[in-house]
C-alpha cells in the first residue's frame, strides 16, 4: 500500500468517526427534550402580558403568542374605553343637570308673570299735603293678580301731551296687585312757588294705566278743576300712598 493510499483511508476513517459522534448527539433523548422545552416557552406558551390582554379585551381573545406590544395595545384600548365611559357618564349627567336647571328657571319665570291690570277702579284725589298734588289710586277689581307696570299716561283738560315722569321714582320691582289691592301714583300739578309757566285749569282727566295701554279711564276731578302749569310731572306706580306723594 502506498503512503498516499494510507493517508486517504485515515482521513476517511476520521470523517466517519465525526459523523458518528454527531448522529449520536442528535439522537440523545435528553438533549432533544431540553431544546423542545426551550422552544415551547418562546413560541407556544402565552406570556403574562398576553393573558392580561386576552382577559381585558372587549370580548375577543388575544391570539396565542401575542407580543408584548400587542398586550400593551390591549391595555391602551382598555384604558381608553374606561376613560370614554367615564366621560360619557359625566357628560350625560352634566347635560341633565343643565337641562333640569334651565327647565326650572323657565317654569319659575312663567309662574311669576301677571297680566297688566285692566279690570280696575280708579280715583284721582286732590291732597292738601304736599301742595298741588293729585293722588291716583288703581284698585284691582278682577279675580287674579295683575301688574301695574311703568307709570300712568295722563291727559289733563285739553293738553296735547302727557306729563313726563320723575325717573328717580322708579321702584325696585313692578307693583303687583292681588284682587282687591290698590296701587298709587302721584301727580305734581304745578310748582308750589309759582315758578311754572303756561298755567291753566283742567276740569277733566283721561288716564291710561301706562304708555302702552289702549284702555282710557276717566276718573273725576274736583268740580272747580285743578291748576296745571309747565312743572307737571307724574311718578311711577307705587305700592304705598307715601311713596307716591314723596315727589
Amino acid at each position: 500500500m502506498s503512503a498516499r493510499t494510507a493517508r486517504t483511508r485515515l482521513l476517511a476513517a476520521a470523517a466517519l468517526a465525526v459523523a458518528t459522534l454527531s448522529l449520536t448527539a442528535c439522537n440523545n433523548g435528553e438533549g432533544v427534550r431540553d431544546e423542545g422545552a426551550s422552544a415551547g416557552t418562546s413560541s407556544v406558551a402565552p406570556s403574562s402580558k398576553g393573558s392580561e390582554g386576552a382577559t381585558t379585551g372587549k370580548g375577543t381573545a388575544a391570539p396565542v403568542g401575542s407580543s408584548s406590544k400587542g398586550a400593551e395595545s390591549d391595555k391602551d384600548s382598555q384604558g381608553t374605553a374606561g376613560s370614554s365611559g367615564s366621560t360619557g357618564s359625566g357628560g350625560s349627567s352634566g347635560s341633565k343637570g343643565s337641562s333640569g336647571s334651565t327647565g326650572a328657571s323657565d317654569s319659575d319665570s312663567d309662574s311669576t308673570l301677571n297680566k297688566p291690570c285692566t279690570t280696575v277702579r280708579t280715583t284721582a284725589t286732590e291732597v292738601s299735603r304736599p301742595l298741588n298734588h293729585l293722588l291716583l289710586t288703581v284698585t284691582n277689581t278682577g279675580s287674579k293678580n295683575c301688574d301695574l307696570a311703568y307709570y300712568p299716561a295722563v291727559r289733563l283738560g285739553e293738553a296735547q301731551s302727557v306729563p313726563p315722569v320723575f325717573e328717580d321714582s322708579q321702584p325696585q320691582a313692578v307693583v303687583t296687585l292681588a284682587p282687591g289691592e290698590s296701587g298709587y301714583a302721584g301727580v305734581l300739578l304745578s310748582a308750589a312757588d309759582g315758578s311754572g309757566s303756561d298755567g291753566y285749569t283742567a276740569k277733566s282727566m283721561t288716564l291710561y294705566i301706562n304708555t302702552d295701554s289702549q284702555k282710557a279711564l276717566t276718573p273725576s276731578l274736583p268740580a272747580k278743576g285743578v291748576h296745571v302749569d309747565s312743572s307737571v310731572r307724574v311718578t311711577y306706580w307705587q305700592a304705598t300712598m307715601d311713596d307716591a306723594l314723596a315727589w
